[in-house]
């Protein structure tokens, strides 16, 4: 039903994967190119910072559209999510505040001085100045994702005349779900970060295979997606394990289960039917696994779906397969960077894989998307997981009004999407030694 709630919800889903689109690239870009600039100053090797210059013109494309997406999403609490701001502002502002006046300040004042200041300032401070902008990236995504994780897992508050107020700051920051989804966060910014310099290095390596830029550009990419591939599918493993005690539902919408039973399966494949409360289709099913996943056992009991009214479950199919896409891309990405790392020496000799590469860049930003489609469809119909839902958190406006600002953000959000996919490919094909910052 096209109702206020349901045209809200569309609009802030839609700003929202946009908006993501950017911020993983952003978050694991700036540290390679931190690493990069380091290796110039100690060096003073001239490869390492035509490098940097390279590569760091698809990060500032990616960072300013990032920050553009980002704004509004903040102004949507007041105007679309109105009852969830006085609900929770008490804590979620706080963070937010936090979030903008320390991190962000921190990040976009280091980055004026990162772009203006080749050859003005000495290269270690210009070096360090990338640095306290990769600090400050990864740092802005803790408070929004401990924010995120409050909503998940709601710590640290006491209800008081309607409201939930902070009680515990220290409970809020030592958030066990949080520095899960904070890692995993990371770890996939990685990875991403990592696929997208593969694959453009890739593309120029089969043009050119003797370009110091991007053979180099090539091992580091395939050895940082590799280390957090690896690390990510670990952590990963923890972070499912603790979804199960604190959202067993979400957990059992996630595999599509929905009879209580003993040694769960894990399945490939299904085609779950919220109506008739049964997978209509069921393919590769390992038994215990889910068990497993749960509770290191595999003949532990997980609970199904059924344990729960039909008005307490979040949409199944979309959750379910939200996590087979995270889970099936997320086991894919270490067989592909695991042989870029072995054979980087000689990857001049493997062309086809080499056009495999360019292809998968799009690959970790499917699994990105999966993985919050996980996090926050998964979490319905709760706002704030067992305390408020998301009915009783929308602003008490008109359907006209969600559905013109819904066309407007479609529209406008859609061009930036254009925008960004058009110049990071004219950015991303460019000859390295024309200077991609016209200020350097």
């Amino acid at each position: 039903m096209m109702d206020v709630l349901f045209l809200s919800r569309m609009q802030f889903a839609f700003a929202t994967v946009v908006h993501f689109l950017f911020v993983p690239l952003t978050l694991g870009l700036v540290v390679l190119l931190a690493v990069w600039e380091t290796q110039y100053v100690r060096t003073g090797d001239e490869t390492y910072k035509r490098m940097v210059k390279f590569w760091g013109n698809i990060f500032l494309i990616n960072f300013s559209l990032g920050v553009v997406t980002g704004i509004n999403l903040e102004f949507q609490f007041g105007t679309n999510w109105s009852r969830f701001s006085a609900y929770a502002g008490d804590i979620f502002g706080s963070l937010l505040a936090i979030e903008a006046t320390v991190a962000f300040f921190l990040e976009s004042t280091f980055l004026g001085v990162w772009i203006f200041g080749w050859d003005r300032i000495s290269p270690r401070l210009h070096a360090l100045s990338i640095w306290l902008v990769a600090f400050a990236s990864n740092i802005s995504a803790f408070w929004i994702i401990v924010a995120n994780g409050w909503m998940q897992h709601p710590v640290g508050y006491t209800l008081r005349n309607g409201r939930a107020e902070l009680e515990s700051f220290s409970a809020l920051i030592t958030n066990v779900f949080a520095w899960h989804q904070f890692v995993h966060t990371l770890c996939a910014s990685y990875i991403l970060a990592g696929f997208l310099v593969m694959g453009v290095s890739a593309w120029h390596l089969i043009r050119n295979p003797d370009e110091p830029v991007f053979s180099r550009s090539f091992r580091l990419g395939a050895g940082f997606s590799l280390l957090f591939s690896v690390v990510v599918i670990a952590q990963g493993h923890f972070h499912c394990e603790h979804v199960a005690h604190v959202q067993p539902i979400k957990f059992a919408a996630m595999e599509s289960l929905w009879e209580t039973k003993k040694w769960a399966p894990v399945t490939a494949f299904v085609i779950p039917s919220e109506n008739e409360e049964k997978n209509l289709m069921e393919f590769f099913a390992i038994p215990g696994v889910l068990s497993f996943l749960a509770f290191r056992t595999p003949d532990a009991e997980v609970k199904g779906l059924k344990t729960w009214p039909k008005e307490e479950r979040p949409p199944v199919f979309p959750t379910s397969l939200g996590f087979r896409v995270m889970l099936g891309l997320g086991f894919l990405f270490p067989f592909l960077s695991g042989f870029a790392w072995v054979k980087r020496r000689t990857i001049r000799m493997y062309p086809n894989f080499l056009r495999l590469l360019v292809f998968a860049i799009p690959l970790p930003f499917l699994a990105i998307q999966g993985g919050w489609i996980v996090a926050e469809v998964g979490r319905q119909p709760w706002v704030v997981y067992g305390l408020l839902k998301t009915s009783q958190a929308v602003s008490p406006i008109s359907v006209s009004q969600v559905a013109a600002s819904l066309v407007a953000f479609v529209l406008l959000y859609s061009l930036f999407v254009g925008m960004w996919v058009f110049l990071v490919i004219q950015a991303a094909v460019r000859n390295p030694d024309h200077p991609p910052m016209k200020h350097a």
